[in-house]
C-alpha cells in the first residue's frame, strides 16, 4: 500500500474503469452513469428510478454501454449517447429479462459480451455457493443469445489476449473459469474449465489481462488483486485486507451464504472494496483499481504491461 496513489475525488461507486490510448480515464458513477476523470461530471438524462451502473464499455462511436444492476427498473444494458441521454439497448436475451445485468464489454472480433449475475431478485439471494444460475450472453452478427450457463454469480467476463478463451469470474462460485471459443462464423463455446479457486476472503469480481496472458482478478471483501499466470502460478499484486472481517465473512459463507453487509464490510479499508482493474498509461503499466465503496481510484505501477483492450484506440 505504500506504493499506491489515489486519484479522483467525489466518485460515487466507481465500480468499473476504462482507459484509452489518449490518456483518458473513464469510470462508472452512480450519479451520472459514466464520466471522465479530470472533467466536470455531466448531467445524465433519462435515468429511471433505481438505475445502478456497473460494468461499462466504450463504443467505437465513443458512446457508452452500461450494465444496469438495478433490477427494480428492469436491469438490462443501456446506451449513453453523446448528448448524455440514457436509452435501453438490450433488455432481454433468448426471452430472458436481463434483470441483474453485471458486465458488458467488447472483444477484438467485435463481439459484445454480457454477464447476468443471477435470476434471483434481489441479487443478494444468490450470495451463496448453491445458486449457480448466472449466465453469459453475446451479441454478434447472428444476434444476441446465451452462450454459457450454470455460473455461480457471473461477474466480469473477457476474451483473453490470444482470442481463444472466454474467462469468467464466478463471484460466489469463488473461481475463475474459462470456455474455449470454438469454430468460425458459427462459433460456440466449449465446456467450462476452472482456472483457479479462491479462498481467504477472496470473492472474484473484476478481471483484466496483462500482455503475457496473466489474468488479474480484483477481489471484494479481501481487497486483493491477484494475478494468475498462464502456468497457474498465483501472485498477490496488491492487498489491503482486514483479517477479522475475512474470518467473519468466511464463517458466514460456509454456513450458507453472506449478506450485503458482509460484502460491504470490505469497504472500510483504504482500497474501498476492490471491484475492477484496468491498465493504462502510455506503456500500459499503470494500474487503476475500481471499487464499490470508495470515492476515488487507487493506482500503482505494474511490473507487467497490460494487454491492449479492444477500445484502446476508439
Amino acid at each position: 500500500m505504500r506504493e499506491v496513489d489515489f486519484i479522483g475525488e467525489g466518485l460515487n461507486r466507481p465500480e468499473s474503469v476504462l482507459t484509452t490510448a489518449k490518456g483518458e480515464i473513464f469510470v462508472s458513477d452512480h450519479a451520472c452513469g459514466v464520466f471522465q476523470l479530470g472533467t466536470q461530471k455531466p448531467t445524465l438524462t433519462g435515468i429511471p428510478n433505481g438505475f445502478l451502473p456497473n460494468g461499462v464499455a466504450l463504443t467505437r462511436e465513443r458512446e457508452f454501454l452500461v450494465a444496469n444492476l438495478g433490477s427494480s427498473c428492469g436491469g438490462g444494458i443501456w446506451l449513453i449517447d453523446r448528448q448524455y441521454c440514457l436509452h435501453p439497448w438490450l433488455m432481454e436475451v433468448d426471452g430472458i429479462p436481463l434483470t441483474v445485468a453485471n458486465f458488458v464489454g467488447f472483444d477484438e472480433a467485435g463481439r459484445t459480451w454480457i454477464s447476468m449475475c443471477t435470476h434471483k431478485v434481489p441479487r443478494e439471494d444468490a450470495f451463496n455457493a448453491h445458486t449457480p444460475d448466472g449466465f453469459v450472453a453475446v451479441c454478434d452478427s447472428r444476434g444476441s443469445r446465451v452462450v454459457a450457463e450454470g455460473i455461480g454469480f457471473a461477474n466480469e467476463c473477457r476474451v483473453d489476449p490470444s482470442g481463444l478463451w472466454l474467462y469468467v469470474n464466478e463471484t460466489y462460485g469463488r473461481c475463475l473459469s474459462r470456455f474455449a471459443i470454438l469454430g468460425g462464423s458459427d462459433w460456440k463455446l466449449g465446456s467450462k474449465e476452472v482456472v483457479h479457486r479462491f479462498s481467504d476472503g477472496d470473492f472474484p469480481d473484476g478481471l483484466s489481462f496483462d500482455s503475457e496472458g496473466g489474468a488479474w482478478v480484483a477481489c471484494v471483501v479481501s481487497n486483493r488483486i491477484i494475478r494468475i499466470a498462464q502456468d497457474g502460478d498465483v501472485q498477490i499484486m496488491l492487498e489491503d485486507p482486514d483479517q477479522d472481517t475475512i474470518n467473519r465473512v468466511e464463517l458466514h459463507f460456509a454456513s450458507g451464504g453472506v449478506s450485503r453487509a458482509d460484502i460491504d464490510a470490505g469497504g472500510t479499508r483504504s482500497l474501498g472494496n476492490t471491484s475492477s482493474v484496468a491498465f493504462g498509461g502510455s506503456d500500459l503499466r499503470t494500474v487503476y483499481v475500481g471499487c464499490l465503496s470508495g470515492t476515488r481510484l487507487a493506482t500503482f505501477r505494474s511490473p507487467f504491461s497490460g494487454a491492449k483492450p479492444a477500445h484502446w484506440h476508439f
